[in-house]
């Protein structure tokens, strides 16, 4: 059978440097970070105390009183970037929600119900009491299952967990849905709200965190010889797909084409990446080869980049080994020195960033490097600092985890 063509046709936000996309988009270019001392807890007696949060928040804004108690942090951001995204795409009554889906995905879940429904109950009493919303607040599955029932949509509906590959694998399988035919439409993308004291203290004592507590705004500093761990962040990312004859006959604005997916398993260690990247080195293979794209095609790659000591250095390695030589001529950028690092939704976010890139020809920078790792290599284009001016047809997104997970994502300028 003939595979449907899948396009971009509404894209929301709601993240450390932007509360919508255009904002996003802005503080990209600019260069701004998102890190910043803690202001969800008391953060005083903690190793770390300094994160990437979502700015200036009011549930108000977005919610009323009886609404917002069944939904954790997390699904509120969820909702909140799938409302842009479908109102961007601009739907008419004659589309058919059977055919709609939601295909979402989050590393943690409402990990923050969870903490504070054990602390309520650590506090004793007589009887044990819960919260009636405990078990749908806090489950992953219930983000799909709210924006579903928001508007609708009965087609495909579940949630996908990979930690920080999540939302790239959330997005593979929307795409391969609508181009199996089991639906037109489907929001994808990811959400996540671990800035509390369970996720913060739990990050930073595997030693995964930067405990730049003097300099948060310098923390996030992928590829520099300096840098000491990832800053965790929060927010959300969504992004309406559509099969292209769908879109084109109800005449939506059609963003970008996403051309493939590649997926692949370290099969190495629980934290720690391949100190080679060979799982990274496959699932940017099998994204090309499912694109149909050969790797001298790539204009721009939005990385993984955490900051880590390994994670950065086994990145570049495994792109040494897909693009070769040519690897000096894309344009590379790590977003996450300047959003932080958002787990299961960090790739629904730099899927985003992709898409500035092809639309409005910007490739945002990669900031916070005044001392540039020589295991990364002087002789690559890391936009550092300043983003750029570049005509993108093919940009290319990675996302790892924990656990070996690898996850890629290829999109493309639509090809009539």
């Amino acid at each position: 059978m003939e595979l449907r063509r899948v396009v971009v046709t509404g894209i929301g936000t709601i993240n450390p440097i932007g509360n919508n996309i255009e904002e996003y988009f802005r503080n990209l270019e600019l260069g701004t970070t998102g890190a910043a001392p803690i202001t969800n807890f008391d953060a005083s007696n903690f190793k770390v105390r300094f994160a990437c949060e979502v700015k200036n928040y009011d549930w108000s804004q977005y919610f009323d009183r009886k609404e917002v108690r069944k939904y954790d942090r997390f699904a509120q951001f969820a909702l909140i970037a799938a409302r842009e995204a479908v109102e961007d795409a601009a739907f008419g009554d004659d589309v058919n929600r059977r055919r709609c889906g939601v295909v979402w995905s989050s590393g943690v879940g409402g990990i923050e119900t969870y903490f504070q429904e054990c602390m309520d109950y650590a506090k004793g009493g007589e009887l044990p009491r819960f919260s009636p919303f405990f078990v749908p607040r806090m489950i992953a599955d219930l983000a799909a299952g709210h924006i579903a029932m928001k508007y609708g949509f009965m087609g495909p509906n579940y949630s996908v967990t990979s930690a920080c590959a999540s939302s790239n694998h959330a997005i593979i399988d929307a795409v391969n849905l609508i181009r199996l035919g089991k639906a037109e439409v489907i929001v994808t993308g990811g959400a996540e709200a671990p800035i509390i004291q369970a996720g913060v203290g739990g990050f930073s004592s595997m030693q995964a965190l930067s405990t730049r507590n003097d300099d948060p705004e310098h923390a996030s500093r992928p590829f520099d010889k300096e840098r000491d761990g990832f800053v965790i962040g929060e927010g959300a990312g969504a992004l309406v797909l559509e099969e292209y004859e769908h879109a084109v006959r109800r005449g939506a604005k059609i963003y970008c084409e996403v051309a493939g997916g590649g997926m692949s398993a370290d099969a190495y260690h629980i934290t720690a990446p391949h100190p080679e990247g060979e799982g990274a080195i496959l699932s940017m293979e099998e994204a090309l080869r499912d694109a149909g794209i050969e790797a001298s095609a790539v204009d721009y790659i939005n990385v993984h980049g955490t900051s880590t000591p390994l994670g950065d250095v086994a990145e570049i390695k495994a792109l040494r080994s897909v693009f070769g030589s040519r690897l000096s001529q894309v344009s590379i950028s790590s977003t996450k020195s300047m959003t932080g690092h958002l787990l299961g939704a960090a790739a629904a976010i730099e899927a985003l960033a992709c898409i500035m890139a092809l639309t409005r020809g910007i490739i945002p920078p990669t900031i916070n490097v005044e001392n540039l790792d020589p295991e990364v290599g002087a002789d690559l284009d890391l936009t550092l600092g300043v983003a750029r001016k570049r005509e993108v047809n093919v940009a290319l997104s990675n996302t790892f985890g924990f656990g070996g997970h690898n996850s890629t994502v290829i999109f493309r300028r639509l090809a009539e």
